[in-house]
């Protein structure tokens, strides 16, 4: 195992760690900050996914000899922070985490549970995801219209390196953010930085288990966990999916005490590391998985400076990063959402619910949204198949 080590596989990791862990903190604080975390279990809960997903990327990739890489929800982060505050406050997001944590070990152990995530037609599960990230995605251009000092150099940063190299263009973005917050904002001293494991007992209600945990787990499996198989199987491997699931689900139900939503397997990041940049030898690219995974562990050390640094910008400047990390994911949500004729009026009904931020009896629009989808898909097909009778006569 360990003469597979090499230099390529190393520092693929390490760009991969960099790259995920800088291009989405953001939204992670910010959507655990919208379901009512302080600052502190932020901190924590940002710590805790980070040491999940490290300590996953390894075991996973190390026992498998695969580069299996795991990392948290992006998607669901901006789920959160669209959610708002949940009824009784951040001890009952944190109980909506362990169900949806639980919901995932039960699609690994359970078949038939997998197969009606993946039985959610796929255009309106793409359009939920895409409601969900319109508001953050619009960010960017309300920020350079409210505080074109902040916003603007943000923005013309990430453009002008996407035109460079487009993978680091959010991290970009980031440093010029950061910048721009240690000149004009005065940053919580040293000793606050570092992150302290702050357990929160969890609360269940049943607006939290459908508003935040159902939503949760299905954008989680729709848009990380099955692309993340996808992109594996592109690269030659063949994982056991169930186990995967089963795998990352656990991490997700370790870290949700301290405030970590989810973990999950990774998409961008694991094309990084399962490409040919990560080592020509497809049997020896798994260091780079178990390298990034390490690098996170690092990086979760860290989580408190990042926490302090967003806690003292101003809140369109981090939503603004969140935004422009999210930009591709929402073209691609959005794409995909009404790219099958048959589905489009479902799919814009269920962007348009789940975009307009309602909630109704204490749940998220993200549910009503796919709720609202589904009734006018089948409908749609209840419509149709007496006229088929019709013809058949």
């Amino acid at each position: 195992m360990l003469k597979d080590i090499s230099a390529q596989a190393v520092a693929a990791g390490v760009l991969a760690a960099f790259v995920g862990f800088a291009s989405s903190f953001a939204v992670i604080i910010r959507g655990l900050v919208s379901v009512g975390a302080t600052q502190a279990q932020a901190a924590s809960g940002l710590m805790a996914l980070s040491i999940a997903m490290g300590v996953g990327g390894v075991l996973l990739s190390l026992r498998a000899r695969q580069p299996i890489s795991v990392a948290w929800s992006t998607p669901g982060a901006a789920l959160l922070a669209t959610t708002g505050t949940a009824e009784g406050g951040f001890a009952h997001a944190v109980g909506a985490f362990l169900v949806c944590g639980a919901l995932i070990v039960l699609a690994g152990l359970w078949k038939p549970l997998g197969r009606w995530v993946a039985a959610i037609p796929a255009p309106l599960a793409n359009a939920m995801l895409a409601g969900v990230l319109l508001s953050l995605c619009v960010a960017p251009v309300r920020a350079v219209a409210e505080a074109p000092l902040l916003g603007l150099p943000v923005v013309l940063a990430w453009a002008v390196m996407a035109r460079v190299k487009r993978l680091y263009a959010v991290p970009v973005a980031v440093a010029v953010a950061a910048v721009l917050i240690t000149a004009t904002s005065h940053v919580a001293t040293v000793g606050s930085l570092w992150p302290v494991a702050m357990p929160v007992a969890p609360a269940f209600s049943l607006g939290a288990a459908v508003g935040i945990a159902l939503p949760l787990f299905i954008v989680t499996m729709a848009s990380q966990n099955i692309p993340g198989i996808a992109v594996l199987n592109v690269n030659g491997y063949r994982p056991a999916p169930g186990k995967l699931f089963r795998d990352t689900g656990i991490l997700s139900l370790l870290a949700a005490p301290f405030g970590g939503h989810v973990v999950n397997l990774a998409a961008i990041t694991a094309a990084m590391c399962a490409g040919e940049d990560a080592h020509p030898d497809p049997a020896r690219r798994y260091w780079a998985a178990a390298t990034a995974g390490a690098t996170y562990v690092v990086f979760g050390l860290c989580a408190g400076a990042a926490t302090a640094f967003i806690a003292a910008s101003p809140p369109i400047l981090i939503e603004a990063v969140a935004g422009l990390a999210l930009l591709g994911a929402f073209g691609a949500a959005l794409m995909g959402a009404v790219a099958d004729p048959q589905a489009r009026e479902a799919a814009v009904i269920t962007f348009l619910v789940t975009g307009s931020g309602v909630s109704l009896m204490g749940i998220s629009g993200a549910f009503w949204g796919l709720v609202a989808g589904v009734a006018v898909l089948a409908g749609r097909r209840l419509r149709r198949t007496p006229q088929a009778v019709g013809r058949d006569r």
